[in-house]
């Protein structure tokens, strides 16, 4: 896909100019005079994008869900944090994945639907981020973004790749925020593009290597042999749209780069970090979709506020079995997680962008493969999602005991992004009820 290339006319202001000192370079913010004047003219449309969090330990049920449904549902506890946002989100209840069971171990197919996670030979599959990326093609530097707070990232992550390969996290904003906006001098770019280009003599080598043994297979090996060279095709082709954006300056900087915090106790702290980071991501359009995890089973014990700590790891707490000390300490946590979430939301709601609010074009999905963590159960699972120009100020309740497959949402936000598929892994068609404004 070729991207746009922006005119050097005396009346218009390169997008290449940037700011130069002590061996790095600041792009200059995206400016009107900068953008092509047909665009201007054609009045383009601000992409669609999408960020998804969840906590893989979920919340309490009785203080998320509500107890009626409709538009004029009464706000439950939770929710009730989110009041003067409420017509800015849409409610979930009865969602989950049709045979992904396995309690804790099924954080990492929140994204994937692939049935049983862990089991003897289990595989994962493609992850809705991976495959939106996929079928939308690399239109900014990074085709997404997949962040952790806390996270165990050897061993989870909300992005997978079509072969079911893991992709580690982010979960450090500094090093986030270098990647988007710090620019390297010339040697440093020529030794990426180096390896840039290294790694594309290997596929050379590779393809020169399968065509010289595929003459000598049976017909059913050679057809595995053409989908492997098809996905090192499909490699060779990132690889040059990424040496293409090696060559180009990066957005400036909105803000200071922001502190590492490695504390783990400071977990609501990261959380808030890296959801400030992740909207600078879009604002800079540096992606279009952003994944996060934060990454509570690997959560020691942490500070609920400046004054008071838990008593155990995120995890002990979540085997409550009804404790009251136990309760009161996650329903503290829970509101904490809905008033960032609401917070980004407002934020998101404040941005303008083309004369629309950055929120009307974004869906921000907060949600869990857990729906009771204290009992290991994968059913019902809590799903909010907010912004992205649909009709929301509703709570859509399906069967609690025969859950819809919560990949018709993920269907419905493939469609609203341009993605052209009325499928996606155990989904069935659209969710129902969802309908853009």
């Amino acid at each position: 896909m070729k991207a746009t290339w922006v005119s050097t006319s005396s009346s218009h202001l390169p997008r290449r100019t940037f700011l130069r000192g002590a061996g790095v370079s600041l792009g200059l913010p995206l400016l009107e005079c900068m953008t092509p004047s047909f665009l201007r003219a054609a009045g383009a449309e601000p992409p669609q994008r999408m960020l998804i969090v969840a906590n893989n330990l979920g919340v309490l049920p009785k203080s998320f869900f509500p107890g009626s449904a409709g538009r004029d549902y009464e706000l439950s506890p939770y929710l009730s944090l989110l009041a003067d946002v409420r017509q800015e989100f849409t409610v979930f209840s009865g969602l989950s994945h049709p045979g992904v069971t396995g309690g804790h171990s099924t954080d990492n197919c929140f994204l994937t639907a692939a049935r049983g996670a862990f089991k003897s030979g289990f595989r994962n599959s493609i992850s809705l981020d991976q495959f939106a990326a996929e079928k939308l093609g690399q239109v900014t530097r990074f085709p997404t973004l997949n962040l952790g707070v806390n996270i165990d990232k050897g061993n989870r992550s909300l992005s997978w790749t079509r072969d079911g390969v893991l992709l580690p996290a982010e979960d450090s904003a500094p090093k986030l925020f270098e990647r988007m906006f710090i620019q390297g001098d010339l040697a440093s770019v020529e030794r990426q593009l180096h390896k840039l280009e290294s790694r594309g003599s290997i596929l050379d080598t590779l393809l020169d290597e399968t065509r010289r043994f595929g003459g000598t297979l049976a017909s059913e090996d050679r057809a595995r042999l053409d989908q492997y060279v098809t996905s090192v095709r499909e490699v060779e082709e990132r690889l040059q749209i990424s040496r293409a954006w090696e060559q180009r300056p990066k957005p400036a900087a909105p803000r200071p780069a922001p502190p590492e915090i490695q504390d783990k106790k400071l977990m609501f702290e990261k959380f808030d970090l890296m959801l400030s980071t992740a909207q600078l991501a879009f604002e800079s359009d540096s992606t279009r979709i952003v994944t996060l995890m934060v990454d509570a089973f690997f959560t020691p014990v942490f500070m609920l506020n400046e004054q008071a700590s838990t008593t155990e790891s995120y995890h002990g707490l979540s085997h409550h079995g009804q404790a009251e000390a136990k309760v009161k300490q996650l329903e503290d946590t829970d509101r904490r997680q809905m008033t960032l979430f609401g917070k980004v939301l407002r934020e998101m709601a404040a941005k303008k962008e083309g004369g629309q609010r950055l929120l009307d074009r974004t869906m921000v999905l907060y949600g869990s493969n857990m729906g009771d963590a204290n009992i290991h159960d994968n059913t019902n699972l809590p799903i909010l999602l907010a912004g992205g120009g649909f009709r929301h100020g509703q709570h859509l309740a399906f069967r609690r005991d025969n859950n819809t497959p919560l990949c018709n949402l993920f269907v419905s936000m493939l469609q609203r992004m341009g993605v052209e598929t009325d499928s996606f892994a155990s989904g069935t068609g659209r969710v129902t009820g969802l309908e853009p404004v």
